[in-house]
């Protein structure tokens, strides 16, 4: 009964508000006008949705919409000429009657028009300058005298700074004095009025920008276009984007972070919600920019890739290939830490521009501009095999230990003809220093990846605290210090760090950019997955191109060696007896051992070399004495595959030839290598007289023998074993 008798109480007063409400606004009393409309929104919400009263709903929306539009001339001029009583008054009329809203679009409205004039004030330089250039031209070309007059320009980089002061200056101005004229809403009406005019300034201030990146670089200054141009292929094909560009850009976005610094401490009253909006409108200019930083450092960073000069000595210097092999090694070898370099400038310029919300793009650049370099040295590789004389193993000499075909044997067998003994250790000298391109890709590449994993890991610890934490502290309030003076907790601090006032609002981009960086806990994880497969294959083609070089003398010695004339000759006959003399070991065996006896001393300079770097002395030993023993072996086996193709053997060819293995073992031992039982049975089995050869392996000392090459010795001798 009594909330029946007050709804009817409500009833009467809303219709006598109706009918009043009109000589109300006829007085100009516009606070007593706000009361009344406050009322009768206050009775129609009692009443409810009653039909008789549908007409008065519509005529207070209409009276509401009229009273603001009253307020509005009234607190404009208040707003600009800083009367705080009419302001705080005013606002009291918007507030009764639910108008706040206006209060703000008000503010924003009459303080944005100077701050604009601010921002316009570059363009007027900027055409007052073009103004006075078109002057000078004017006067350079009608006088007398070809006086080279300076072209005056304003840069963004140098005009933006002073821009911020000013602005900044403004709102400081406007804080303290929306302390005093709005003590309830300062902390959210001075932001707002920068959000608002970030957004009403962020198309100019994007096109201002990106001209600004053009400017740096003589080539796109001349089309007037910037860094948005090149990536839209608005420019011509030859106009490539250059690490100045970019460095342009950070170089504004870190003047924009110095003024964001300043905005964060003036507004460090105002919720943490707020300030996240009021730094994000500051830095939105850029975002376009960021959201393209992957294409942007991919097109950087392939570009100086591509201007490494790797291949400019290989297409010169022909005779001369010692010369050659060897300039193109040390281009190849510098490259590496020039390249490194490059790498590392590009994790700066992530982590100074992006502060980092890009890395999952900066490891898909890196890995393939990676591969990129990588391709570019095996090609020069490729040109390495045929500059080295060895471009007929391009099948991998370490796996084949085939000899050639004929065709290739001849083509081989011509090189050695028209290349002096000098040139040919010159040649290896060149390609044993390729071992040392191989081994500082691998130390580099791997140092590189260890610096890449340790800056992700730090970032990934600070954008942790960074984004977790500033939605931790929008729900604890108590993270601002209770005494009042705007000091706020490290997680709140770290909450206006670049990265994660763009990865707030991005849970998608924050949860595959946290999943990358978590995946770098796991000492396995490669930072960069292809580029690490390539450096290892990298190395492996290197270490068979070297192969073929140190093995290359070796096989043309070999060429033919199974068809030599000698393993079927018989002893002339003589009326005369005749002293016999003992065979000497021929020259094609005699160069193979010399050429391996030498080989210890070409490696010595490679390991002094490697034992100056990282490792120790004795891994440089080691290192020498692996490869020493790679070629001997490789030169073993392929002495043996030339004897499994002898097709008949006389017992003069047996002598001979016994002679020359014994040559090659004693060889092998003064390497300290063991000589290989196929390699022992041969020179027994040819060392033994025909008419012995079936006697020796039915005995005891067949035991000791490989019988298969046995067996093939018999066949070569034509002993028959039945």
């Amino acid at each position: 009964m009594e909330a029946a008798y007050e709804t009817l109480q409500d009833a009467a007063g809303l219709t006598q508000l109706s009918s009043t409400v009109e000589d109300v606004f006829a007085s100009g009393d516009l606070p007593r006008a706000a009361d009344t409309l406050a009322n009768m929104r206050h009775c129609l919400s009692a009443v409810g949705e009653v039909a008789e009263f549908a007409n008065v709903r519509k005529q207070l929306e209409v009276l509401e919409d009229r009273l603001d539009n009253m307020v509005q001339p009234r607190l404009t001029d208040a707003l600009s000429n800083r009367k705080v009583e009419v302001a705080q008054d005013l606002r009291g009329i918007l507030i009764r009657i639910g108008r706040f809203k206006s209060l703000e679009l008000q503010y924003t409205k009459v303080h944005m028009k100077p701050i604009k004039k601010l921002w316009e004030d570059f363009d007027s330089k900027q055409r007052a300058n073009k103004m006075a250039n078109d002057k000078n031209e004017t006067e350079r070309f009608s006088s007398s005298t070809n006086v080279q007059q300076s072209v005056r320009t304003v840069s963004l980089s140098s005009w933006l700074p002073s821009f911020y002061d000013e602005l900044l200056l403004y709102l400081e101005q406007e804080w303290k004095w929306c302390m005093l004229a709005f003590p309830d809403d300062y902390k959210s009406l001075v932001p707002k009025l920068l959000i608002e005019t970030m957004a009403a300034v962020g198309a100019s201030f994007v096109s201002r920008i990106n001209f600004a990146t053009g400017d740096v670089v003589p080539e796109t200054k001349a089309f007037s276009k910037g860094l948005l141009d090149i990536l839209s292929g608005d420019m011509p094909k030859a106009i490539k984007i250059q690490p100045k560009h970019l460095e342009a850009l950070i170089e504004l976005h870190n003047i924009t972070g110095i003024f964001a610094r300043n905005i964060q401490h003036l507004f460090s009253e105002s919720d943490l919600r707020v300030l996240m909006d009021t730094m994000k409108a500051v830095y939105l200019p850029y975002e376009l920019f960021k959201q393209k930083y992957g294409q942007l450092e991919r097109a950087i960073l392939s570009n100086q890739i591509s201007g490494v000069d790797l291949r400019g000595a290989v297409a010169r210097g022909v005779g001369a290939q010692g010369v050659e092999l060897s300039e193109t090694v040390r281009r190849m070898e510098e490259s590496i830490p020039q390249v490194i370099v490059v790498l590392e400038a590009a994790v700066e310029r992530c982590i100074s521009f992006t502060g980092g919300s890009e890395a999952d793009e900066l490891i898909l650049a890196l890995d393939d501009i990676m591969l990129q370099y990588i391709s570019s040295l095996q090609e020069t590789l490729k040109s390495l095999r045929a500059v080295c004389g060895v471009d007929f193993a391009g099948e991998g000499g370490l796996k084949k230990e085939m000899g050639l075909d004929k065709k290739e044997a001849t083509q081989s067998a011509r090189k050695v003809e028209t290349t002096s003994n000098e040139e040919e250790w010159s040649i290896v000298q060149g390609a044993l220093q390729i071992l040392t391109v191989a081994d500082c890709l691998t130390s580099r590449s791997s140092v590189f990846e260890a610096y890449l994993r340790a800056t992700l890991a730090r970032l990934g610890t600070s954008l942790s605290v960074a984004v977790f934490g500033s939605i931790l502290d929008q729900n604890q309030s108590h993270l601002v210090n209770d005494e009042g003076n705007g000091e706020r907790s490290f997680v709140s601090r770290a909450a206006f760090d670049v990265a994660a006032i763009r990865l707030i609002d991005a849970p998608e981009k924050a949860r595959k950019l946290f999943n990358l960086l978590d995946q770098l806990k796991d000492p396995r994880f490669h930072a960069l997955p292809r580029a690490s497969q390539r450096v290892a294959a990298f190395a492996d083609t290197v270490n068979e191109l070297v192969y073929d070089v140190l093995i290359s003398k070796v096989r043309q010695r070999l060429h033919d060696v199974s068809r030599l004339p000698v393993w079927s000759s018989v002893e002339e006959q003589s009326a005369f007896h005749l002293p016999t003399f003992s065979s000497y070991p021929q020259p094609y065996v005699t160069s193979i051992g010399e050429y391996l006896l030498t080989l210890p001393q070409q490696l010595e300079p490679l390991a002094e070399g490697i034992s100056s770097g990282d490792t120790s002395n004795d891994e440089a030993q080691f290192f020498a004495t692996e490869w020493m023993f790679k070629v001997a072996e490789g030169a073993t086996a392929l002495f043996m595959e030339q004897l499994r193709g002898i097709q008949y053997m006389t017992d003069r060819g047996a002598q001979q030839l016994s002679v020359d293995i014994e040559y090659l073992s004693n060889v092998l031992s003064a390497l300290s290598m063991p000589v290989p039982a196929v390699l022992a049975t041969f020179l027994t089995c040819f060392s033994t007289p025909r008419d012995q050869l079936k006697d020796l392996l039915k005995s005891d000392s067949a035991n000791q023998l490989d019988l298969p090459t046995a067996n093939l010795v018999c066949k070569m001798r034509r002993v028959s074993l039945d």
